[in-house]
């Protein structure tokens, strides 16, 4: 399987872009974030051409996650347990949720696109929504692998927080002062591999980043951050054979500010001489 996860800001406005990636990298399985549109406006014929199934959450012009596949769709899902919902200027548990989250089993792997909240600011209300969405994603994948530890699982999308130092290269984006590399965002990332997953891209691609603003030529030199993840468990981990980055998908005529990350899976048990990066 080769899977990959992209945030495309907006799937109607870059949709021959992305479904020709999907044809040219024969990917797989396609995660999108920030589809920015109704089920009922995904382009779905321009993916179905290209032999996809695609399954699509989205509420309005905001946010939006879809999967795509070339196996069917199974057990689709539209948000984990516990999942928090967020309102402004609404008060107590039950506020509205929001479409961040999907799921659906393809060839026995779980699979999750996700996007994360941004956040905003340090002190304000979506910051902290995006803890309680932390913090609901790392009970849901620890009660999983506790009752599943073999299950192949992935979570990968645009997770809004730049783990390490490294990861950020973008001179606007300082600790202390902006979202994306505080601690507390980084603390809550990091208790998803607690919880049971690893980053399975890390490893092969230490370095490089996976967005870069519009703005101020970030792009140009280089001024991204990396916030889109691949993260799996350990059945899913040990058979990853390979990942890459596709930088060069931020160039050309209107590019997404976000580029592919794609991870080659083989969970074939019969074979053994792939190389496996957790073993």
């Amino acid at each position: 399987m080769r899977l990959a996860t992209w945030n495309v800001n907006s799937i109607r406005a870059r949709v021959d872009r992305i479904v020709s990636f999907a044809e040219r990298e024969h990917i797989d399985v396609l995660a999108m974030q920030e589809i920015k549109c109704k089920p009922e406006q995904f382009p779905y014929a321009r993916f179905e051409e290209a032999g996809y199934h695609v399954e699509a959450h989205g509420l309005d012009q905001w946010n939006g996650v879809a999967i795509a596949s070339r196996e069917p769709l199974e057990d689709v899902q539209y948000s984990f347990p516990g999942m928090p919902g967020f309102k402004k200027g609404h008060t107590g548990d039950d506020a509205p949720l929001e479409a961040r989250a999907i799921s659906a089993l393809v060839d026995g792997v779980r699979v999750w696109s996700l996007y994360v909240p941004n956040g905003r600011g340090l002190d304000d209300p979506h910051f902290a929504y995006k803890l309680r969405f932390f913090e609901a994603l790392r009970g849901y994948t620890a009660s999983t692998l506790a009752g599943d530890p073999d299950l192949p699982l992935a979570l990968v999308g645009d997770f809004n927080v730049a783990p390490f130092d490294s990861d950020n290269g973008d001179p606007s984006i300082v600790e202390g002062v902006s979202t994306h590399v505080s601690p507390a965002e980084r603390a809550a990332f990091h208790a998803l591999e607690e919880a049971g997953l690893q980053d399975v891209v890390r490893p092969l691609i230490p370095t490089g980043y996976t967005y870069w603003d519009y703005k101020q030529l970030r792009f140009p030199r280089d001024e991204g951050l990396r916030i889109d993840f691949v993260l799996g468990s350990r059945a899913f981990a040990d058979a990853v054979a390979g990942a890459s980055i596709a930088r060069e998908e931020r160039k050309g005529d209107g590019p997404s500010d976000h580029v592919p990350v794609v991870v080659d899976v083989d969970l074939s048990p019969e074979d053994d001489d792939v190389p496996m990066i957790f073993g």
